[in-house]
């Protein structure tokens, strides 16, 4: 669903948003695009030892067949509720509410447009449209997903300096709204390209990282470790493939808080 937003230019004057094609993408859309796919991981019905299977979903795949996913392994999701400050998904519902019912734990995610708005500006817009957390052990915090910009440049047009204090904005104003610091979502590329390799969220934000081959790979700077690898785009569950880093117990616990 699409909302009023707009950008105010040096000029003074305010112009749309541009948020064609939101209703379809989805966290790594760019990913491939920009960094190629590598290979994968086995993958199957079910996880490595020491991982659990899951997946993220967006408008792109429509209603889901939630039980039909429960069956093929998925024991976590995340689904696209928002981005910016003018766009929330049609699917959102259909798919937040479903994968709960089906037993799944699940969270929202939010697609970062730091050319439209503020970070603290998105954080509630995120809050306010689905992107909440409850301490039912079902809930995933909500996470952010910044990576390469499909309508220009790269990092949005902000230094990496502009950028780390837009992450940090949104990140203290959803911890601020919700109890929990976001999960932050991204590539080891785009995050060295765009913030500096910034090292300000190790200690704060579970990582989720994006990387399409065999092998995780280098993580970005102040995460020893990531928390949820998207190793594929596709594969057996609806939408992008999932690790948690962890035991389907690790995956409860990162819910309960």
């Amino acid at each position: 669903m699409l909302v009023a937003s707009s950008i105010v230019h040096s000029g003074g004057h305010a112009a749309a948003a541009d948020y064609s094609g939101a209703e379809h993408r989805h966290a790594g859309s760019q990913i491939a695009l920009h960094e190629g796919v590598h290979g994968a991981p086995p993958t199957g019905r079910f996880a490595a030892a020491g991982k659990t299977l899951g997946h993220d979903v967006s408008g792109w795949q429509g209603d889901v067949d939630w039980p039909a996913a429960a069956r093929d392994g998925a024991r976590f999701v995340y689904v696209k509720a928002t981005e910016g400050t003018g766009f929330t998904s049609t699917s959102f519902a259909q798919q937040y509410n479903g994968s709960y019912r089906a037993g799944l734990i699940r969270g929202a995610y939010h697609f970062a447009r730091p050319d439209v708005s503020g970070g603290a500006e998105q954080a509630r817009y995120f809050v306010e449209h689905g992107g909440g957390w409850s301490p039912d052990g079902k809930t995933l915090p909500g996470a952010l997903d910044v990576e390469y910009n499909p309508y220009g440049d790269t990092c949005y047009g902000r230094k990496p300096a502009g950028m780390v204090a837009w992450i940090k904005d949104f990140s203290a104003t959803y911890t601020r709204l919700t109890g929990r610091a976001p999960v932050i979502y991204t590539s080891t590329s785009w995050w060295r390209k765009c913030t500096g390799d910034s090292a300000a969220f190790g200690d704060t934000n579970p990582l989720w990282l994006a990387r399409y081959a065999p092998r995780i790979g280098e993580l970005p700077a102040g995460w020893p470790t990531h928390t949820i690898w998207q190793f594929a785009d596709s594969g057996p569950l609806p939408g992008d493939q999932n690790y948690f880093n962890g035991a389907p117990d690790r995956v409860a616990k990162l819910a309960a808080g």
